[in-house]
């Protein structure tokens, strides 16, 4: 028996003209996504909003929700932020049903175009199925190829698209086993979020790259990326998805398969860095204890006489913290974020593009003038919007701006579902310290070790043949095969690109 789907998703009018726009984060690293999904619950559609309002750092271009009735399936797709879509009280009405799942999004593969906007949904031989997920597929490209020459119809750019497909395509009986078929032909980092009308289904990659968690309210379970999203809606944390799991929710209870052989654990380091909000627990730390340990510990390793300690705001703030605390040195917030700046906006001249830092770092001169600074963010990427903030603080008289990356030097770029520059336009990969010192304007630069933060995360070291994260944008190690990935220079894929 099939089900209806009943869609409504809107696009909000875009800029016309591309020299116009500054995109204010262009040089800061962005996860995918985030998702979230609840089983049973006669709130489900209002509390995946709140859900993923709490995810919202993980993805601000777009969002979306599919809810089942019992006999219907509904979808709200939206581009822009959650709480301008879905904190009205039509548009949860709309979304009726005990069990909803939802995404937020910010695009690695795909377009930022509406039909990318998940959750997906399709009509199966089993009946509709919406899926949606963070990560990559590394090998979504080469499956995407494969479908189209077979015959397959896309209409999204989005790898998620590809699951859809390969459970569609599936020779087996039961639907969970299909899904479990679909996932052994994928490669990448991955944490699914789908729904059946009768089960919420929840996947992680064998190598626990990208997070999911288990949470439970009034009785009933629920899937998400962190665990934030669970303290929003005042539910109790239960468990973390295991690397390699499968998890069937549905009138029994929940179920866990584990269909692939085991492997080792290696999650994503940068949740700890950068990505996870300072208040969740990952893998049982707390996040924020975590950025404030890193802190420490690159105060430890590159400790330089100083007046004042300043953090990058937002993400520098908690390693900043922490290195003011370990060197004795007074903290101070030298740079005023302006929270009302979006991701873009329109400047019409060069001259005044070149000033779009300022809206929204602005330099707190009564504590900059006349000090040495110590300058603390979490990594640098590019360099640009660095080399601005330094310059910003040379302009209100710092006497002396050292620079403190609570990173290793990033190199190489990633495959499983950060967005990161192609390896030529990431600074480290062809500038020494010394060189990007020059570049920067900086008076000292100091990136923590590889092995400071290991052991700020708990371990004694990195242990380089079985390391305990996934940390290749540093060491070049990737731990799992890029089937995608062609010509030199490790250029990030683009399904787009491909269906364009």
């Amino acid at each position: 028996m099939t089900q209806s789907l009943e869609v409504r998703h809107h696009e909000a009018d875009a800029p016309c003209r591309d020299d116009l726009v500054l995109d204010v984060d262009s040089d800061r690293l962005h996860e995918e996504c985030g998702v979230f999904g609840v089983y049973d619950h006669p709130d489900a559609a209002a509390l995946t909003a709140l859900g993923l309002h709490a995810l919202q750092h993980r993805g601000q271009e777009a969002a979306g929700i599919v809810s089942f009735d019992g006999a219907r399936f509904h979808s709200e797709r939206r581009m822009g932020l959650v709480g301008d879509n879905f904190s009205r009280l039509d548009v949860i009405e709309r979304l009726p049903g005990p069990s909803a799942i939802g995404h937020t999004r910010y695009s690695t593969t795909g377009g930022n175009i509406l039909r990318n906007v998940q959750p997906l949904f399709a009509e199966l031989e089993t009946g509709g199925f919406a899926a949606c997920h963070n990560g990559n597929l590394t090998n979504g490209l080469t499956l995407r190829r494969r479908l189209i020459a077979d015959g397959a119809i896309y209409q999204a750019t989005s790898d998620t698209e590809v699951i859809l497909h390969l459970v569609a395509r599936s020779r087996r009986n039961r639907f969970v086993d299909r899904f479990i078929d679909a996932l052994g032909q994928i490669e990448g980092g991955y944490a699914f979020v789908g729904m059946t009308n009768k089960k919420l289904i929840g996947a992680r990659d064998p190598l626990g790259i990208r997070p999911l968690v288990i949470g439970e309210l009034d009785g009933k379970f629920i899937l998400t990326s962190e665990t934030v999203a669970l303290d929003i809606i005042g539910a109790r944390f239960v468990r973390e998805v295991e690397n390699g799991e499968v998890v069937v929710i549905d009138e029994r209870g929940l179920e866990s398969i584990k269909p692939f052989p085991a492997r080792r654990k290696r999650p994503c380091i940068f949740e700890y860095v950068y990505f996870a909000r300072p208040d969740s627990i990952v893998d049982g730390k707390n996040v924020y204890g975590m950025r404030k340990r890193i802190g420490a510990i690159l105060a430890e390793e590159s400790n330089v006489p100083a007046d004042v300690i300043v953090p990058v705001p937002d993400s520098g703030v908690p390693a900043a913290i922490g290195y003011a605390q370990a060197s004795g040195l007074p903290y101070e917030l030298g740079i005023i974020r302006n929270h009302y700046v979006g991701r873009t906006f329109i400047q019409p001249t060069q001259s005044v593009r070149d000033q779009g830092v300022r809206m929204k770092h602005s330099a707190n001169r009564a504590v900059i003038e006349g000090q040495r600074l110590v300058l603390v963010d979490d990594s640098i990427v590019r360099g640009t919007t660095s080399r601005k903030i330094v310059r910003m603080m040379r302009d209100a008289g710092a006497k002396e701006v050292h620079f403190r990356i609570a990173s290793p030097p990033i190199k190489y770029p990633d495959y499983y579902g950060i967005d990161m520059p192609d390896q030529e336009k990431l600074l480290a990969a062809h500038m020494s310290i010394d060189e990007m010192r020059d570049y920067l304007g900086v008076d000292s630069l100091a990136f923590i070790s590889i092995d400071g933060l290991y052991r700020a995360l708990g371990e004694p070291s990195r242990n380089a043949a079985q390391p305990q994260f996934t940390d290749h944008y540093f060491t070049g190690d990737y731990p799992t095969t890029i089937t995608d990935l062609v010509g030199e220079g490790a250029k990030q894929l683009s399904l787009l690109a491909e269906a364009s």
